[in-house]
């Protein structure tokens, strides 16, 4: 990334460092592809005594991307991706759900060296607009998040972020929750050979007067082996352990437990991504 990227992400490097592939449930993924490249996604999610399916396709026709999406609830979730359309940076993303007719949605996203804006608005006759935009450089950049319900006037987000890089170190800060709620995140790679990193996110609500306070680690055993590790201020520590036994292929398994309450608490989940 050469300028300030969108504005999603900002914080995400602390983000993926503290929530990414954590898990409780129980997951299941294969990929497969057919002779013409169109590819074929199948999961399935076991959370409590419910089981989740979803199978996915995916074709790729140039700078055309086509997705289209079953899930185990009847819905149908298509998705369609023209990258580099008219200029240079500018990708177009046209997205709607079957049966759900107000689910229609046009969005454009355009990356320039100095900026990243992302731009879209509903299918419908009083359609949410919402845009959000990041200006600056790689390693400093600011940015807004702002939604407008069309139907009412009124505006349903406003959010505000600002990011500092240098070299290993990346700190953010974002105002959410339409002001309500503060959080600050540092990310730090300690080693780029054993893939160490360690980051540190803390949330302050205005309303409420809480703050929580989110510490974690990463740490690579061998390369094909990744171990994670994570604890809040209320006690709840986490950790999983990521396994590539062949390529793209992934096993991971991660526990959750509420140091309170260690008995009575404790979380297991296993997620195996199989693709060929």
């Amino acid at each position: 990334m050469v300028g300030p990227g969108l504005y999603t992400e900002i914080g995400k490097k602390t983000r993926d460092l503290l929530y990414k592939d954590y898990q409780t449930d129980h997951k299941f993924t294969l990929t497969t592809y057919t002779s013409n490249g169109v590819a074929v996604t199948a999961s399935s999610t076991k959370k409590a005594d419910l089981i989740l399916g979803e199978i996915q396709s995916q074709i790729k026709n140039k700078n055309m991307t086509i997705d289209v999406k079953a899930n185990s609830e009847s819905n149908i979730i298509t998705t369609i991706t023209v990258d580099e359309i008219a200029t240079p940076g500018l990708k177009t993303i046209l997205s709607f759900a079957v049966p759900d007719q107000r689910s229609g949605k046009v969005e454009l996203q355009y990356l320039h060296d100095y900026a990243g804006v992302n731009a879209s608005i509903g299918l419908t006759a009083n359609p949410v607009v919402n845009l959000s935009a990041a200006f600056g450089t790689k390693a400093v950049a600011v940015g807004a998040d702002i939604s407008l319900d069309t139907a009412t006037g009124n505006l349903t987000k406003y959010n505000a972020a600002l990011r500092f890089t240098h070299e290993d170190l990346v700190a953010s800060l974002n105002l959410n929750n339409k002001g309500d709620s503060l959080t600050g995140a540092y990310y730090h790679k300690v080693s780029e050979l054993t893939n160490t990193a360690v980051g540190a996110e803390l949330t302050h609500s205005f309303s409420t007067n809480e703050n929580t306070l989110t510490f974690g680690g990463q740490h690579a055993l061998d390369p094909l082996t990744v171990l994670k590790a994570r604890i809040n201020n209320s006690g709840k520590a986490s950790a999983l352990i990521q396994h590539e036994w062949r390529p793209k292929s992934l096993v991971t398994i991660s526990a959750e437990v509420d140091t309170k309450t260690i008995e009575k608490s404790s979380k297991v989940g296993i997620a195996v991504a199989l693709k060929p």
